[in-house]
């Protein structure tokens, strides 16, 4: 197994770990049935379908119609091959994630990951199973790789997933850190920079109303700067009482996992009730 694997695992684990034994990874009180099947089933699709898959896909389809392009750009200074990972993959990604909330269609896609009601390292990849294998960053990444920043993408995947399980971790670890005068500006320039427990559970709350939900922003998935450069942040350093969707109909693990081939009854009705007005996510 590849080392940046062997970390990514150990790294989500710790996340998990802290979470069972400060405030339980399963059976959570706010669980439904078919929550666990979700986000087990998407997850695995994922890591073990998706991602690899569209990695070689794009090899292949390199390697038969662009041959010399493989590792044109393994020279290339570290710094500017993060800087392209950034752009292309995690900048991307905030816009991607910012039209699922405003675009119907891609939302039903994206909602799975908001209609848990909980925080938890469990949500991380929890999304339809066709999100990701149209996600633009992804693809990209896959590119980028073909062209010779395997390395680099490795490192950069690793802080990645560091930052995005802790700010889905429903244990706030930057609540205590808030607290100490000596990280005060520290701490100030973090919540900045990455997303945190704070910022990204406000885009997870359910009711509006709190006055600390704010799901039509904070999309950051690595850089909360994004939010900040496109004027879709919020900070309070407070989290919602209540997380999931509302206002909207239920739905199936079935439905979450592989709409549109999968559409509950109550979903097609509400699609008829909506299709003059725009989604509340």
């Amino acid at each position: 197994m590849r080392p940046e694997l062997i970390l990514i695992i150990a790294i989500y684990l710790a996340f998990a770990v802290v979470e069972a034994v400060r405030l339980g990874l399963f059976h959570k009180p706010e669980e439904r049935p078919g929550d666990w099947q979700v986000e087990l089933a998407s997850t695995i699709s994922l890591l073990l379908i998706t991602q690899p898959g569209i990695i070689l896909l794009v090899n292949f389809l390199g390697q038969a119609y662009f041959p010399t392009a493989g590792g044109l750009l393994h020279e290339l200074h570290p710094v500017w091959q993060l800087a392209a990972l950034l752009i292309i993959d995690d900048m991307s990604q905030y816009w991607w994630h910012r039209l699922s909330h405003q675009i119907p269609w891609l939302y039903k896609l994206h909602r799975p990951h908001h209609n848990a009601e909980y925080m938890s390292v469990r949500l991380v990849y929890r999304n339809n199973v066709f999100y990701y294998w149209m996600m633009p960053g992804i693809w990209g990444s896959a590119v980028l790789i073909y062209l010779g920043l395997g390395w680099v993408y490795a490192v950069y995947i690793v802080v990645k997933l560091t930052v995005t399980t802790g700010a889905h971790c429903a244990v706030p670890w930057d609540e205590k850190l808030y607290q100490i005068p000596a990280l005060k500006h520290v701490m100030w320039l973090l919540e900045r920079v990455i997303s945190t427990p704070s910022t990204h559970s406000m885009h997870h709350g359910k009711h509006l109303a709190d006055g600390i939900t704010h799901y039509k922003g904070n999309y950051g998935n690595l850089l909360f700067l994004w939010d900040l450069l496109f004027g879709s942040a919020r900070i309070t350093r407070s989290r919602p009482k209540h997380f999931g969707v509302e206002g909207l109909a239920d739905t199936t693990a079935a439905e979450q996992l592989f709409w549109p081939l999968v559409r509950s009854s109550a979903s097609i009705n509400e699609q008829v009730k909506r299709t003059a007005s725009p989604t509340k996510r």
